[in-house]
């Protein structure tokens, strides 16, 4: 019991340090044109981070990305060990690329992660979930298939724009966008909640699976709201709790969000205006709000990035620093196989430890 309590504390500490990790990913563009103050802007954030538990619970109905995240391993390889070292090789790379000012994957991390774990406590590979329309090979693609969608939304979007607002004021228009990017912003931050809270919310749940050894834990997965174990069906919402604390902690870390991946996002890889910024950031939502739709956990870091360097290069493609965008690429493939290799390592430390 003890250590499946360090495991969910461990869990929502991941939470917060994805918000503020990854709280540049929504307020980035809005703070770059100077729509927010970067205070006013996490707070705007986490408002919208917080409301996204709502409209999962009560419009979507479901948590289907935390279901595929908590089914990454195979059940009966799911134990406390593998989960704790997962989460810990994933809080070390997220910290580490923060601190380095790189926006890298939450979702990525964990996933390598949490699969790394798994590898190293059996030695076989069919410890994984590799295929299937929510296996691991589907997820790792996701690394170049959402930025691609959010360049390709967002180019999109902006020639739009520009052909609508054509005979606009440049004045006038500008100041409309400026007040739209609030608008983009929460929307983007919404998709930021529904997609990199549920994540956490499938590792928890993986834990609830090694501790009970419940299968029935396991198969009601897609259905959070009514998970309980088989002893107690008649108890709904018995574990209501898990996602309530998920949203409520990447909403309390985005309000802490780091200055560091900010200042990469809104201004190293293209200068930002208040037009681009509503393409990239509704641009970025539309790709989340897709994904959750698939129940595929992504990389709003990935689909933001993605979306910022459309519309740069509908400028001009030397208006992208595509020498950061290059680093940024050899980041983000780096981040699974890192966070797997880290994971073994803690893995074959807690074994000798624990």
């Amino acid at each position: 019991m003890t250590l499946l309590i360090t495991i969910i504390a461990l869990a929502l500490i991941f939470d917060y340090i994805n918000g503020f990790h990854d709280a540049a990913n929504s307020i980035a563009t809005i703070v770059s044109t100077k729509v927010l103050t970067p205070f006013q802007a996490v707070l705007w954030a986490a408002m919208f981070n917080f409301v996204a538990f709502f409209i999962a619970k009560f419009i979507i109905g479901e948590f289907g990305i935390a279901n595929t995240v908590a089914k990454v391993v195979v059940e009966e390889y799911i134990t406390l060990r593998v989960i704790l070292a997962g989460l810990l090789a994933a809080i070390a790379w997220n910290l580490l690329t923060w601190w380095l000012g790189i926006p890298s994957s939450s979702s990525h991390t964990l996933i390598g992660g949490f699969a790394g774990a798994a590898l190293a406590s059996s030695f076989h590979a069919g410890v994984i979930h590799w295929e299937g329309p929510k296996g691991v090979i589907i997820i790792a693609s996701f690394i170049v298939l959402a930025p691609l969608l959010g360049m390709i939304v967002s180019a999109s979007l902006t020639m739009l724009i520009f052909w609508i607002c054509r005979k606009t004021h440049p004045y006038k228009a500008n100041n409309w966008f400026k007040r739209l990017q609030l608008v983009s912003s929460g929307l983007f931050s919404i998709g930021h909640g529904l997609n990199d809270s549920q994540k956490v919310m499938g590792i928890v749940g993986a834990a609830l699976i090694a501790a009970t050894n419940d299968p029935a834990i396991y198969s009601a997965m897609p259905d959070w709201m009514h998970m309980t174990t088989a002893a107690e069906m008649a108890e709904k919402d018995k574990l209501a709790w898990v996602p309530l604390a998920c949203f409520t902690m990447i909403a309390l870390g985005t309000m802490s969000g780091g200055w560091r991946i900010i200042k990469t996002m809104g201004t190293k890889i293209t200068k930002v205006t208040a037009l681009e910024g509503v393409a990239a950031e509704t641009a970025g939502a539309i790709t989340l709000f897709f994904t959750e739709i698939v129940k595929i956990p992504v990389s709003t870091t990935h689909t933001i990035t993605g979306a910022i360097m459309g519309v740069g290069a509908i400028k001009r493609l030397s208006a992208v620093r595509w020498g950061v965008t290059k680093n940024l690429l050899v980041a983000w493939i780096l981040t699974i196989p890192l966070s797997a290799i880290m994971a073994m390592i803690f893995f074959f430390i807690i074994n000798v430890l624990l």
